[in-house]
């Protein structure tokens, strides 16, 4: 199957589960924050890796790093949610432009080194 497909699929299925969990307040706490990316990650078997709160041209933002999947199948994904409030915009991480993207995979074998050595 093509990696191209396998992203667009977990995209899609990803966003039909967000319709309902988007918070409509003004402005997004942390808490509604990881409770819509929870609901997201409930939909497709994810683990959230790490979450934060970043400025991205000019305008803050709350990120979360996920993976799905194990081994040579997992997957990393980016979330993101504009702290004034707007759309959860959900991609995998390979496709994504944002900075953190990048530390998600680093991240996630960091942990797996973790687990072994515990």
């Amino acid at each position: 199957m093509d990696a191209q497909l396998d992203d667009d699929a977990l995209e899609s299925t990803l966003a039909e589960s967000l319709t309902d969990l988007a918070p409509d307040t003004k402005t997004v706490s942390e808490d509604e924050f990881v409770e819509v990316v929870g609901g997201a990650l409930e939909a497709v078997g994810g683990t959230l890796l790490f979450k934060m709160c970043v400025q991205n041209h000019g305008e803050g933002q709350h990120v979360a790093a996920a993976s799905v999947g194990d081994g040579g199948n997992r997957q990393f994904l980016l979330l993101t949610l504009p702290t004034g409030g707007g759309p959860l915009k959900v991609e995998t991480a390979s496709r994504s432009s944002n900075p953190v993207a990048g530390i998600a995979a680093a991240y996630a074998g960091l942990m797996d080194v973790f687990k072994a050595a515990a």
